[in-house]
């Protein structure tokens, strides 16, 4: 693998709403920065035993959150799950020899890619078509935005810690 991701700040003094995109770009950015340069084979490492998380398996399940948030819960949309199912419940966490960069990358980069086109249509206060499983309620497009920055944000810290462990490099 030989991509180059180019990482942008968000802007510091921008409205609400190029901040929070801006924001959940950079952390998009950022998962993609944190499994460039390994092969299959590393970026599939579950590398801090007993836990079965890879490089591989945070990118894939980004891809599943990206497709709830902003097509299940956002429009309505009921795309089938693409790494998961009743059998296994957290099978976007469980990869094989069969499971590459190249399909994970391509899935999470078209699941971002509708997920910006669903989210244009909104302002930030539009609701949800789908409603929170405990309230019943719809979310805002803004609350959608916040979740997924630290839905982002939190397995980014796991990828610092996987790609340390792989192959030692360090880094933002």
């Amino acid at each position: 693998m030989t991509t180059t991701t180019q990482r942008s700040a968000p802007a510091q003094n921008a409205d609400e709403r190029t901040m929070l995109e801006g924001w959940l770009d950079y952390h998009r950015q950022t998962l993609a920065v944190k499994c460039e340069g390994l092969t299959d084979a590393q970026l599939r490492t579950a590398a801090v035993p007993p836990s079965e998380l890879s490089l591989l398996g945070l990118v894939r399940h980004m891809a599943e959150v990206e497709r709830h948030w902003f097509r299940r819960i956002l429009v309505g949309d009921a795309p089938d799950p693409i790494y998961y199912d009743e059998a296994d419940p957290d099978g976007d966490f469980h990869t094989g020899e069969q499971d590459t960069w190249a399909e994970a990358h391509a899935t999470w980069q078209a699941e971002i890619e509708e997920a910006r086109r669903n989210a244009a249509r909104h302002a930030l206060d539009d609701l949800s078509v789908g409603k929170g499983r405990s309230t019943g309620e719809p979310f805002s497009l803004r609350w959608i935005y916040t979740h997924m920055i630290e839905e982002y944000a939190r397995h980014n810290g796991h990828a610092d810690l996987l790609r340390e462990r792989v192959d030692g490099a360090t880094g933002d």
